[in-house]
């Protein structure tokens, strides 16, 4: 029998009660729903509101369930409606009368809500290290690479010469501000509801600051009936899942196309790729397009959670259940994807010799063969278009800005000299690239060092 059922003649319809049950997927907050239900027998005791033996009692019988249903020796009831109930009606077979006191001033909508922030608030820790784990290996990769030089790009097209290292910075800089946004979600989710009841708190003289500080939360909830139906915080905390998601699907699109044959810039080691049914040569980036596809499932999740909440009066509404699969699909789908991630990254090879030499056919030096120019007091856009009349001259002779003949060079403007082969060598194009944030190396230690110093932050 429900533990809500006094007010009924008959029980449920079986199919309503499949259709009501949570415990299939809120039973992964059962630790929370624990050390919630211990911290409020605590508090009710301490207040008077129950005997102390009584939570004395209900703190040993928790306890005990913990220990069973970490060791196996207790399963989950697949019939119980949820994982509040499935715990109280166990704490009660256990220890009897006392196990039906602990429900005193407190309704499942202020229980429920605890046990989501406290897991999500130790989910979003789980995230933020995967993160950090990241950002280091970025950093360490970026430090091998500091003098690979390799095309920048936009609009898909060879644009200008940059290193490995910068590109990799630039994803470091991404993932740094996801941990920020996730720290951000962490604290304004970091306040307790317990304590709000159904909606308008309670007549008992609970302390709700003693069980906020217990379980720690840096306050109570300000008001009850936003305590007990806000769920910003399973959409704040989706938005900043499905920014992390967008990122690692940017870069998984990235290294598709530079381990393809097109391009050839790494080769992913075989342990994170896959090959063909039936054609024996290939070799797959399964690992990355499962990102790019995942991502979508997370941007699902974050849809579902928004559209669900839309539409909802003041207070709590059965539709709010529908909040945990979708939060906690987004949780398991972002820690597996950083899990996978990284350490492909880590184990990839880079093909340097490929990247420089698409950086030496895709005329990216062009920019720094008008700042030549200009740099001789040509206005700029005179040098623009005189560099575009020598790209259009190599396109026609099948060579580069670094194999023209010094003479095409003066034709096109006398203030051409010797020095214009160093000006556009590429590695003298990267070098020269020393304002702060650039691809020159002293410019990307600098980006490296700024990084590791928020690590070193993030580690305190």
């Amino acid at each position: 029998m429900k533990m809500w059922a006094g007010r009924f003649a008959k029980e449920a319809d079986s199919r309503v009660n499949d259709f009501n049950s949570s415990i299939r997927f809120d039973s992964r907050m059962y630790e929370q729903d624990l050390m919630g239900s211990m911290a409020h027998a605590r508090m009710l005791a301490a207040n008077g509101i129950i005997p102390e033996g009584d939570a004395e009692a209900i703190c040993d019988g928790l306890e005990g369930i913990h220990a069973d249903l970490k060791s196996g020796k207790l399963l989950f009831d697949p019939d119980a409606e949820d994982i509040h109930m499935f715990i109280e009606q166990e704490l009660t077979a256990r220890i009897g009368d006392a196990g039906k006191r602990l429900h005193t001033a407190r309704s499942r909508n202020d229980q429920v809500a605890l046990d989501l922030r406290m897991y999500l608030r130790e989910e979003t820790k789980s995230v933020s290290g995967l993160l950090l784990d990241l950002i280091r290996e970025l950093a360490g990769k970026a430090d091998e690479h500091l003098e690979t030089v390799m095309p920048g790009y936009t609009h898909l097209q060879r644009a200008q010469p940059i290193t490995l290292a910068h590109h990799l910075m630039a994803y470091a800089n991404m993932f740094c501000r996801d941990v920020k946004r996730l720290s951000d979600a962490a604290a304004r989710m970091n306040f307790c509801p317990l304590g709000s009841g159904a909606l308008a708190g309670t007549t008992y003289p609970i302390d709700r600051q003693m069980t906020a500080k217990a379980l720690g939360f840096t306050a109570p909830a300000a008001n009850s009936l936003d305590g007990v139906s806000d769920r910003d915080f399973c959409i704040e905390l989706c938005s900043a899942f499905s920014t992390i998601m967008m990122h690692l699907s940017r870069f998984s699109e990235e290294i598709i196309a530079w381990c393809s044959w097109e391009f050839k810039f790494i080769e992913l080691d075989d342990a994170f790729a896959t090959g063909s049914s039936i054609m024996p040569q290939k070799k797959n980036p399964d690992v990355t397009e499962l990102i790019r596809g995942k991502t979508g499932r997370v941007y699902g999740d974050l849809m579902t959670l928004l559209t669900m909440m839309k539409g909802l009066p003041l207070a709590y509404n059965k539709d709010m259940q529908e909040d945990k699969e979708a939060i906690f699909d987004a949780v398991d789908t972002v820690k597996l994807s950083l899990s996978t991630f990284t350490p492909m990254l880590r184990t990839m090879t880079v093909l340097k010799e490929n990247m420089r030499a698409a950086a030496a056919k895709g005329f990216i030096n062009a920019t720094d063969c008008a700042d030549y120019l200009t740099k001789k007091g040509v206005p700029f856009r005179d040098a623009y278009k005189t560099t575009g009349t020598l790209v259009a001259l190599c396109i026609e002779k099948g060579l580069t800005l670094e194999t023209l003949p010094l003479a095409d060079y003066q034709a096109a403007n006398g203030l051409f000299s010797e020095d214009i082969y160093e000006a556009i060598d590429l590695m003298a194009c990267v070098n020269g690239r020393t304002s702060e944030g650039g691809p020159a190396p002293r410019a990307v230690r600098k980006q490296i060092a700024l990084v590791r110093e928020f690590l070193a932050a993030a580690a305190k």
